[in-house]
């Protein structure tokens, strides 16, 4: 069950910084178990590198100016900047895969190339703080105040903070042209308006990206999929938490191998978005 924030801001506090001093420890054993676990490897076999005989057949995506958009999951302050409350545990990740940099290459080819642009952002309001229960991730976002607004009609306090957009991206996401959907809550796109924008667009093909790999954005990778998108993902645009019950992107590359209908390099999605 997730805990009620405690209303006393010194408390609260106090409390923040004692769970981040506990997730970057947990960071710091999560990179001895991935360094270990690749120490056992032959060296010219990277975690993250692709089989050198895949089983699964190939499959591809083909973009088009008037189909196609670039979707972006929580490109926010908290997962992808140090002054986020998840830097402790995804840092590693996302410096590893440049993935702020890959993201902001996305949106800028993007928009020179007039592909629809959505932003599908993860908020919590006070009243979320009142759900009765919760998974693990769910109760740890909860406590830390993470993704935080003051509410769906106030944005006291939004600028800067957490669940503010990195400033990479503001200017883009803020131009009037992107689609900024309600929030997601949980993982999934489901509780927002994605798949209605999309469609009310004509979309029906998809380049995914944003955070995180194994969360929010393998979530809405398999909705996309239900609802009959074809979903190319990029690989160095997304990152995920490193900690000890295991490296979240790892297991999503895993996945995305499995389902995706395409699994791109950023460079090799902007030169697949420039040339539509």
């Amino acid at each position: 069950m997730c805990d009620h924030h405690d209303r006393n801001p010194n408390h609260n506090n106090l409390n923040r910084r004692s769970l981040l001093r506990g997730t970057a420890a947990a960071s710091v054993a999560a990179a001895a178990v991935v360094a270990g676990h690749g120490a056992a490897q032959a060296q010219t076999s990277p975690l993250y590198a692709d089989p050198s005989e895949p089983a699964l057949p190939a499959s591809d995506v083909v973009i088009g100016q008037d189909n196609t958009a670039l979707v972006v999951v929580d490109p926010l302050i908290d997962f992808l900047s140090p002054k986020g409350v998840a830097w402790g545990v995804v840092g590693e990740s996302v410096t590893e895969h440049k993935t702020v940099e890959n993201i902001g290459r996305l949106f800028k080819a993007a928009k020179k190339a007039g592909l629809v642009v959505a932003v599908s952002p993860h908020y919590y309001y006070p009243t979320d703080h009142g759900w009765k229960f919760s998974g693990p991730l769910e109760k740890l976002m909860h406590a830390i105040g993470m993704f935080d607004r003051a509410g769906p009609l106030n944005l006291k306090g939004f600028d800067g903070s957490g669940a503010d957009f990195m400033p990479e991206y503001k200017d883009l996401i803020l131009d009037g042209k992107t689609i900024i959907t309600s929030p997601h809550k949980v993982y999934g796109p489901s509780t927002n308006d994605l798949d209605l924008q999309l469609r009310k667009r004509g979309v029906d093909k998809v380049i995914l990206a944003g955070m995180s790999a194994n969360l929010c954005v393998q979530a809405h990778l398999y909705d996309l999929l239900e609802r009959g998108y074809e979903v190319a993902v990029v690989r160095d645009a997304t990152a995920a938490a490193k900690v000890p019950e295991g490296d979240g992107y790892h297991a999503a590359l895993v996945n995305f191998r499995y389902v995706a209908n395409a699994l791109w390099t950023t460079d090799e999605a902007v030169r697949r978005i420039e040339s539509v």
